[in-house]
């Protein structure tokens, strides 16, 4: 008579791969917490060049002012009076980073100077301005 042991066998010749599914899940988890997120205005500003520009790599809130007054935050334009209230929806998701304007060289100074105030209404105090890098 003679034994089986084909079952024997099979279980000692497979493969555990446990640990292997351990190790990309813990790679997975690595590469989104290191991920950073970059939220853009929306649209394509002219920025002005100033020699004294500085490149910021911290997660931030864009603004962008078009040439013809627009206000654009978070890919979708926005009037003055409601900057503010977007302004603290997206503080709240992010509490530590501050504003990045960018205003179109061919923009109004006084349309700037309101988004400002509009903003530090806010409570952001931490602003730039966008500026090319000569």
């Amino acid at each position: 008579m003679r034994k089986n042991y084909s079952t024997v066998e099979d279980e000692e010749s497979a493969i555990d791969m446990t640990p292997m599914l351990d190790i990309v899940f813990i790679m997975l988890i690595f590469f989104i917490v290191t991920t950073s997120f970059v939220k853009e205005s929306g649209i394509t500003v002219s920025r002005p060049s100033a020699e004294t520009a500085a490149e910021d790599k911290k997660g931030n809130i864009m603004v962008a002012i078009k040439p013809n007054g627009e206000i654009w935050i978070d890919k979708r334009a926005v009037d003055i009076r409601a900057v503010r209230a977007n302004i603290e929806k997206l503080k709240a998701e992010s509490p530590e980073s501050g504003v990045v304007l960018q205003a179109d060289t061919d923009s109004k100074t006084g349309l700037l100077v309101k988004v400002m105030d509009q903003v530090r209404m806010a409570g952001i105090s931490n602003i730039s301005i966008a500026a090319e890098v000569r």
